[in-house]
């Protein structure tokens, strides 16, 4: 992929870089029992006997992770950051104000919803590439054969610019499969019919707008509700109007993923992008390749779980990882104009 002759250019003020990630940074709880969520387990009294100890290393190896996203391309790291399996805004901004993240000055846009789980998704972003314009939590309503109603994350939508680039930006984290594939697929679509909608909304005003959908969409690239209800595709050269190019569907066909369970890779963090970050001939940002952000410390040397992302929590045990998903980023390039002596 040409990532020295990429550094390259960019030290030489050829080009500029912008790295946008996502990460699911698994369970990340405050110790307090907020009353209002199921988060019991996360506090000293619950199964887990979570602590001040165990909460102040989990942000320690999480702001490690997130420091090092992209870094080998430009020092900033992650311009953007999706993030998802966060309990409220105190967690985040303990995050971002960790020494590793600090000189960073990581922004935050973050709203509650009504998982039952008490768990958001929000954005991370360095004010020094990005400033939003407007954001908005989208609700998504899950079909129910019982009539019992259930709650699940919002998408969250941001607009703004990117270095002179306006885009929209989706952070969404899809229902799992708990309870099985086939009977919770329908909830999956329902997530995907949401977003999709609102991504129409914005092309039928804007056909050349610059969308980013990311998130863990609990679905690989070749599922139904990436590829037929979201509408996207794995060949960037044959777009049709309105359909996302998924720069992930070729690595999954590799056997790669961000997450494995039962021996088996699933690439369910993903992100997504329209049509016009694909033209290379152009004054704005342009899309330059994906990758999965991986360490040797990030991964399991050993025992039943060897090779697997090295995980918090296995059930109720504490493990001392860092999240059971690898994160997932794109990299992004603008060509500068060279300055001409006057």
């Amino acid at each position: 992929m040409g990532y020295q002759n990429l550094l390259a250019q960019s030290k030489a003020g050829l080009s500029k870089i912008a790295v946008l990630a996502f990460y699911n940074l698994e369970n990340l709880y405050d110790t307090k029992d907020n009353g209002l969520v199921d988060d019991n387990e996360f506090t000293s009294i619950g199964a887990k006997h979570y602590n001040d100890g165990i909460y102040q290393n989990k942000i320690l190896h999480l702001a490690t992770v997130i420091k090092g996203i992209g870094e080998q391309f430009t020092m900033d790291g992650a311009a953007l950051l999706g993030v998802v399996e966060i309990e409220n805004d105190t967690v985040l901004q303990d995050l971002v104000r960790h020494p590793l993240l600090r000189s960073r000055k990581y922004q935050i846009v973050h709203y509650d919803s009504k998982d039952k789980r008490g768990i958001d998704v929000a954005l991370l972003y360095n004010p020094k590439y990005f400033k939003p314009l407007y954001s908005n939590s989208i609700h998504v309503t899950l079909p129910s054969s019982s009539g019992v109603k259930y709650e699940t994350r919002d998408i969250l939508m941001v607009q703004g610019m990117l270095d002179g680039d306006s885009i929209y930006l989706f952070v969404n984290h899809w229902p799992s499969k708990r309870g099985g594939e086939d009977k919770t697929m329908a909830s999956r679509n329902a997530a995907a019919a949401t977003c999709r909608k609102e991504i129409d909304r914005i092309i039928l005003k804007e056909p050349r707008a610059k969308i980013v959908v990311m998130g863990d969409f609990n679905d690989n690239p070749d599922s139904y509700s990436i590829s037929k209800v979201l509408k996207t595709s794995g060949n960037a050269q044959l777009l049709e109007p309105g359909v996302l190019y998924n720069p992930w569907l070729n690595i999954y066909q590799q056997g790669r993923g961000t997450l494995a369970n039962q021996d088996i890779w699933s690439l369910f963090d993903q992100i997504l992008i329209s049509n016009a970050w694909i033209n290379k001939e152009q004054t704005g940002f342009h899309f330059k390749f994906a990758q999965i952000h991986q360490t040797n410390a990030m991964v399991e040397n050993s025992g039943r779980y060897r090779g697997y992302p090295m995980r918090t929590w296995d059930g109720n045990n504490y493990r001392g990882g860092f999240s059971d998903h690898f994160p997932s980023y794109i990299v992004v390039l603008k060509p500068l104009e060279q300055e001409i002596d006057q």
